[in-house]
């Protein structure tokens, strides 16, 4: 009877009203569409567009693309270009603004010059429809980026030179909308350009210099995973709603927060991987899903004047976007397989058109005799704009799919045929929950991206230890370790070692795991003992020749401006020197912070001819008498932390004066973080190939 009374009171009547069952049929999309379309190899964002067509209201209209949609696609655009801002490579970026800029221009004036000229003479527009009509094919929309992050191409030429010419072409592109529709409706006075060149100017700054202020100051003093994750949707929506004030489009101020928050979230950091997996997971496919649902098939059979319109829109739209990919390519020298990408990402018409069809279409300029109004853009090129998206978003997926596949196999060859890691295994003990996360952060942050399951915590317990108390807090440790490190999509082997000795118990899982690395932790509150570092680490120095990391944390990892590294005269003849130049390679390429080694003239040549395979942004500084140690604490800044490269005793490196180290930590660094590095002594590694 109950299940009757359910069936009675549940509406199944089209278009659906049941929030649920609306919310049920578009998860069941989202999940399907890949699961299907990947066994016919066809990019799952086309398959999502499409669905969306057929549920919509031109479809079968099982749902409306009501507001609930709208926000949801709303996030999800806004979501694609902070993405784009958030994983850009911000030194490359500033290394090839040039191209950038080149490139922007390209994809820019060739649609504004031939769109014009064919809004003119072919469809007989006006001057003022001929261009705005133009602006629509200037701008594009990343509508391929997830593809190209999911096969880990993000940080290649080609995509960052595309994202780059993004924003330039779309702000273009948006700012020609604003001009004509002012114009359309005799609202630009010389007042106008000051107020709009204004507003642009201090938006901009606001966002790049005070957003990361805000951010540092944030993930400084909230560690709560949630509270995190919710700060970036507000700075997100926050820089959008600040471009609309500006009088600039959302999207722009989207793209403008990814970069100013891009080094505070780490590509490794867990807060990335719940940013990355919540928008493509969500928001991303709903933005898809309602871009199908504008979709009407019907206007394509009731006009030829649409199909016609649809038709000169997609070609010009084409023709212009792969003569800019070409011309970049050939202006840069890039391979067939950049080209293809380039015009992926910058093909795709989707969210800056809508937005200047649907103003444009909203412009009356006057009625007919009959009394039919006229639009700045009519209702067929409201139409084709809509076959436009979809025929563009096609070409795209499938051309940034292909090349983004052929880049990053040749990516793997190219690493394969290098130096990389072939055993990496770090050990990470822990006995204070007060430092586990950022421990394991640090882990996370100097592996290879090839280490997919070479991560140890451990936790020593004394034999003689009955209270099962201590065994149920050192299980809460490593399961605090292995959950830190699984946010961030990391596996952590957790292991309990019952031993009398903590040096026996850590020495002895060296051994068995054949660990490459330790990682070690000091107390947050505590300095470095007088006896330098104490019976412990004293003991695994010298009974341990890995690669050792002593890391004492003062603030968030991710909240870092620059990592000084100290190294002392003839490092480059260490045994290991290579495997922890690798290890700063990793932060300085996950975190994104600027490295500034200090160093004697010999071994910074050393440096450079290393990271001049894969450069980072690194500056050197000469510094080779360790008696003038403090010359760094003059140097050192409030968000900065200090890597010392130390070594023992036995080792061609090692210096007296290292044994001042820890006094002048004590004394002079307490506020910063710091990490200290003994290199492998061990000459039984040199068959493991490290990644640098």
């Amino acid at each position: 009877m109950m299940n009757v009374l359910l069936l009675a009171i549940t509406d199944f009547s089209l278009p659906l009203e049941d929030p649920v069952l609306k919310f049920l049929l578009i998860l069941i999309i989202i999940l399907a569409a890949p699961l299907l379309l990947n066994k016919l190899r066809i990019p799952h964002l086309l398959g999502l567009i499409i669905a969306g067509a057929i549920i919509g209201p031109n479809g079968f209209n099982l749902v409306l693309r009501d507001s609930s949609i709208i926000l949801s696609g709303t996030a999800g655009l806004l979501y694609i270009m902070f993405l784009a801002g958030l994983e850009i490579d911000l030194e490359d970026f500033k290394k090839n603004s040039g191209k950038s800029l080149i490139f922007g221009m390209y994809t820019f004036l060739i649609p504004m010059v031939l769109g014009t000229v064919v809004g003119l003479y072919v469809l007989n527009f006006s001057w003022l429809t001929s261009i705005l009509l133009a602006s629509m094919f200037a701008s594009h929309t990343l509508i391929a980026y997830p593809i190209i992050s999911k096969l880990g191409v993000s940080k290649n030429l080609a995509v960052n030179l595309t994202v780059g010419g993004t924003m330039i072409t779309d702000t273009l592109a948006l700012l020609v909308l604003t001009v004509v529709v002012g114009m359309s409706t005799d609202s630009v006075d010389d007042m106008f350009w000051y107020r709009l060149a204004i507003a642009v100017m201090v938006f901009g700054l606001f966002v790049m210099l005070v957003f990361p202020w805000i951010g540092r100051w944030f993930f400084k003093r909230c560690e709560d995973s949630v509270s995190q994750y919710i700060f970036v949707l507000v700075m997100v929506f926050l820089g959008a709603f600040l471009a609309e004030v500006a009088g600039i489009e959302s999207i722009i101020g989207a793209f403008l927060a990814g970069m100013a928050l891009n080094r505070l979230i780490p590509r490794t950091s867990p807060l990335m991987n719940r940013v990355v997996f919540v928008g493509n997971a969500i928001f991303i496919p709903f933005f898809l899903i309602g871009v199908g649902m504008l979709i009407n098939y019907r206007a394509f059979f009731n006009s030829w004047e649409t199909i016609e319109v649809g038709v000169v829109m997609i070609v010009v739209a084409t023709v212009a976007k792969y003569a800019a990919a070409w011309l970049t390519q050939k202006t840069f020298r890039m391979s067939v397989d950049q080209r293809r990408v380039i015009f992926g990402l910058s093909n795709a018409q989707a969210a800056a058109t809508l937005a200047a069809v649907m103003v444009g279409y909203n412009v009356i300029l006057g009625h007919t005799d009959t009394g039919e109004p006229v639009r700045l853009l009519n209702e067929s090129v409201l139409n084709g704009t809509i076959l436009m998206i979809l025929v563009t978003c096609t070409m795209a997926s499938f051309s940034a799919q292909k090349g983004a596949q052929n880049l990053a196999l040749a990516d793997m060859s190219d690493t394969d045929s290098d130096n990389s890691v072939e055993v990496e295994r770090i050990l990470i003990p822990v006995s204070y929950e007060h430092n586990v996360d950022e421990l394991v952060n640090l882990s996370t942050v100097i592996k290879s991206k090839k280490n997919k399951s070479g991560l140890y915590a451990l936790n020593v317990v004394d034999s003689r230890e009955t209270d099962e108390k201590v065994l149920k807090r050192a299980k809460k440790i490593l399961n605090q370790a292995v959950v830190t490190a699984s946010a961030a999509d990391n596996h952590v082997q957790d292991l309990i070692r019952y031993d009398l000795s903590i040096v026996n118990a850590i020495i002895g899982v060296i051994k068995e795991r054949n660990i490459t690395d330790l990682v070690l932790g000091l107390h947050k509150e505590k300095g470095i003992s007088t006896s330098f570092l104490g019976k412990i680490t004293e003991g695994l120095l010298s009974q341990s020749h890995t690669t050792t990391l002593i890391y004492k944390p003062a603030q968030p990892l991710a909240t870092i401006k620059r990592h000084l590294v100290v190294v002392p005269d003839k490092a480059e003849k260490e045994v290991g020197f290579t495997l922890w130049v690798a290890k700063i390679w990793q932060v300085a390429n996950n975190t994104g912070a600027k490295i500034v080694f200090y160093a004697s003239g010999q071994t910074l040549s050393a440096l450079k001819e290393i990271y001049a395979k894969r450069p980072i942004a690194a500056e050197f500084v000469e510094f080779g008498d360790w008696e003038d140690f403090l010359i760094v604490f003059r140097d050192i800044r409030k968000d900065d932390d200090l890597w010392i490269v130390l070594s023992r005793r036995e080792g061609p490196s090692y210096h007296a004066n290292m044994g001042r180290v820890p006094g002048y930590l004590n004394k002079y660094f307490q506020e910063n973080s710091f990490v200290l590095i003994y290199p492998s002594q061990a000459m039984e590694i040199s068959h493991n190939r490290y990644f640098i």
